[in-house]
């Protein structure tokens, strides 16, 4: 079976959807099942892992990676290669295909949220994920909360949609959510403190890290020795001005913004963690936090139902707008022991729903189910 993939989220620096698709293609790798396929990778530029060639092809194709590049450009060049599957990892594929197609859709917080959203960016967002998820032979989404977002905000039905949750760690490029990273350009600031909260994640308004900043000030002033990292881009819109936070709460010698960390620097922050904070109202899963757990770092969340359903006894949870509930909260993991131990040995039950090898045999399952009922 051949297995035409869009790769173009492996292109340089790898964000959410990269990291998605990069873990799923190392376990294809040394898989006995994916052995008997061929995989095609459509991109733009030169992916940025290194895979079998013999297994792997690389397809180059040229043009900007937008819409018009996957709506116009790619069909032309799979339709010569007689793919008998599509896999499309972030959110949209190519109407126009023959082969029926396998859409991965990871959260809908451009439809449940439009005015988070650019005015164009956002209704692109809607119409082609609409469309694509519409026109699949098969969806993949990664929770049980955004499989009922499907359902009821896009109408697709409920039994041609797959929870598949991904792996945590083990994959190259950025880390968060996919479609995000994280940047650093301070890596001497990644010298650990006593006890360091950390947040990992692109800096979007539903996450609601300048009010992370004002929660953290208090325990800034009463507790010496504590320090913040926050890792991530700033993707806000409109535009949140983290530094003019970060000096209103005189904080800048405590509180470190790193718009990008390589995985090594990102793994020495997760090391010197002693709390993670991730205040978001809105997510398909939520990653950054399981890899906080993974770490051994017990996160402080918002109160969401996907926050429930990812991280269920292994974390403490706030009521949204609630500041000074924030910092009781983070002074309770950096501090309390015995909270820290019971949230740690919650855990494990949480992180064995995270499994590379598991989501990516059955994600090449689901793919060759859609490629029979297409034949």
């Amino acid at each position: 079976m051949r297995i035409g993939i869009d790769a173009r989220e492996l292109c340089g620096r790898s964000t959410g959807a990269g990291r998605y698709l990069a873990g799923l293609l190392q376990q294809w790798t040394g898989d006995d099942r994916a052995r008997r396929h061929e995989f095609l990778l459509y991109a733009a530029d030169p992916i940025s892992i290194a895979l079998d060639g013999r297994r792997f092809s690389a397809r180059r194709v040229p043009g900007p990676p937008g819409w018009w590049w996957e709506q116009m450009r790619v069909p032309r060049v799979v339709s010569g290669d007689h793919v008998d599957v599509w896999f499309a990892p972030a959110y949209t594929a190519p109407l126009r295909l023959r082969a029926p197609s396998v859409v991965a859709v990871h959260d809908l917080s451009f439809v449940a949220h439009p005015e988070w959203f650019r005015f164009r960016e956002g209704a692109r967002r809607r119409l082609f994920t609409r469309h694509s998820a519409r026109a699949a032979r098969a969806v993949i989404t990664i929770s049980e909360f955004s499989k009922r977002e499907l359902v009821e905000r896009l109408d697709v039905p409920a039994e041609r949609i797959h929870v598949i949750p991904p792996g945590i760690g083990g994959v190259v490029g950025g880390h968060g959510e996919p479609g995000e990273s994280a940047r650093s350009s301070n890596p001497k600031s990644l010298i650990p403190n006593p006890y360091n909260v950390l947040y990992v994640g692109s800096i979007f308004n539903r996450r609601h890290v300048p009010d992370l900043i004002r929660a953290f000030g208090p325990i800034a002033r009463s507790h010496p020795g504590v320090a913040l990292d926050i890792a991530g881009d700033n993707r806000s819109q409109p535009r949140e001005d983290l530094r003019r936070t970060i000096e209103s709460e005189g904080l800048q010698t405590i509180v470190q913004w790193h718009e990008y960390v390589a995985d090594e620097q990102l793994a020495a922050l997760y090391a010197h963690a002693r709390a993670f904070a991730f205040l978001s109202e809105y997510e398909g899963l939520g990653l950054t936090p399981l890899e906080a757990l993974a770490h051994g770092v017990p996160p402080v969340l918002l109160d969401t139902p996907i926050a429930r359903e990812s991280c269920g006894d292994a974390a403490l949870y706030v009521p949204p707008h609630d500041l000074p509930a924030v910092t009781r909260a983070l002074e309770t993991v950096l501090f309390d022991e015995t909270v820290r131990a019971r949230l740690l040995a919650a855990a494990p039950a949480v992180l064995t729903k995270y499994s590379w090898p598991r989501a990516a045999r059955e994600t090449l399952a689901v793919l060759e189910r859609a490629a029979a009922a297409g034949k």
